[in-house]
């Protein structure tokens, strides 16, 4: 029995760990079309990999994914986060949990993850091609086997997983063979923004924001970072993953409104102030940060305000408090672009979910044709979230695929 995986990502490996692990005498191959295999787990979290996320009621880790939650409810209750700490750390790879739920090896290095797939791999058996580009996947009804051709070489193979990630000449390839792919737009990205307020201000974070765009429903909370192009970190990010299709749609143009004090609103944060101007009506706002708002950050945001330098709380006007209240909870940004988020670059559409049968990730087009990971339309927020699908759907071909 020939088993072929196209992709040397984690899905991959996992179900190729799997299904050797269950049928040592099948042929498990690994092709992989980069000379490396593992990339993205490197790369992840900054180089430590975000192995999973700290959430063990599959019916909570489904609402981390703004597609494909339904289908992997059932697949989480087959092998859900739960399994995967299990797994790993009975392999020696402990893992921690972060104060955001984020779950990374003790070793904070992503090569502790990739030397336990690669040694796993190993002492299974299982054969790795790198280098190994496919160019075209060819059904054979009569035998309801496969014959792949790369740029060099052909395999011939008894069943195929398709554990590819984001991959555009996969997708066609397949599209080829009759299946619909939903289009592909960015998720998991940040907002270019240039603006005055923000000038100068590189590496300020906010620990909790509530960051909203303007005119739908989308709004998240969480840390905001400041950056030299704009916004970042999970407020942001979670808000590309919610709103992939539609900040597409808008051309990644489009109106953000952020509130710095989400504990506070308008109206409550101008009380404050006007509390704060009689008990303290000799100092200048400028010089006296408040609400444990970064200094720098202050600053603008009272110039902002059109509060001049000198100013003291005594002579700040109703206007001036109502202008500095909405720069704090009701800022209006404009932004103009995104840039990908390279340590978590994850993609929106695939291989239309309704043509997988989730119970064994097969094709439901193909007899022996199987998919798992991003190659499907499926994607979560960061947080470790896409890689337990990965985890997931690869454990579950692997197990599903026999003679």
């Amino acid at each position: 029995m020939n088993i072929y995986i196209i992709g040397g990502g984690a899905a991959g490996f996992f179900a190729a760990i799997r299904h050797k692990s269950l049928y040592p005498k099948h042929e498990v191959t690994i092709l992989e079309r980069q000379t490396k295999v593992l990339a993205k787990v490197e790369i992840s979290g900054g180089g430590r990999c975000n192995v999973t996320h700290a959430c063990f009621e599959p019916k909570e880790l489904v609402k981390f994914y703004p597609r494909g939650q339904k289908e992997l409810l059932g697949a989480f209750q087959r092998f859900d986060t739960t399994n995967t700490v299990d797994w790993f750390q009975s392999r020696g790879v402990k893992l921690k949990t972060e104060a955001d739920n984020r779950m990374f090896p003790v070793t904070d290095n992503s090569k502790t993850v990739i030397d336990c797939l690669w040694k796993e791999a190993m002492k299974l058996g299982v054969n790795i091609l790198t280098g190994s580009a496919l160019k075209k996947i060819i059904y054979l009804p009569d035998t309801e086997t496969f014959m792949l051709s790369s740029h060099k070489d052909k395999f011939p193979a008894d069943k195929v997983i398709i554990a590819s990630g984001n991959s555009g000449q996969m997708w066609e390839m397949l599209r080829e063979l009759g299946h619909s792919i939903v289009e592909p737009v960015p998720s998991l990205f940040t907002f270019q923004v240039k603006d005055e307020r923000l000038t100068d201000l590189e590496g300020i974070s906010f620990d909790d924001v509530l960051a909203s765009v303007v005119g739908t429903k989308l709004e998240e909370k969480g840390a905001l970072l400041i950056t030299h192009w704009g916004l970042s970190a999970p407020a942001i990010l979670r808000l590309s993953a919610w709103g992939a299709r539609i900040l597409h749609e808008k051309n990644y143009h489009f109106s953000l409104k952020i509130n710095f004090l989400p504990k506070y609103n308008t109206e409550s944060i101008k009380a404050f102030f006007l509390s704060f101007k009689e008990k303290s009506p000799k100092k200048q706002v400028v010089s006296n940060t408040l609400l444990d708002l970064p200094t720098r950050f202050w600053k603008k945001a009272v110039a902002a305000a059109g509060i001049s330098d000198n100013l003291v709380w005594a002579d700040a006007s109703k206007k001036q408090i109502q202008a500095l209240s909405e720069q704090l909870t009701a800022a209006i940004f404009e932004v103009t672009g995104k840039s990908a988020f390279k340590e978590e670059f994850v993609t929106c559409g695939g291989i239309e979910r309704k043509e997988i049968d989730f119970k064994t990730m097969q094709s439901k087009k193909y007899k022996n044709l199987y998919f798992c990971g991003e190659v499907i339309d499926i994607d979560a927020i960061t947080g470790g979230f896409n890689f337990q699908a990965a985890w997931t759907t690869g454990w579950i071909a692997g197990e599903t695929v026999i003679s």
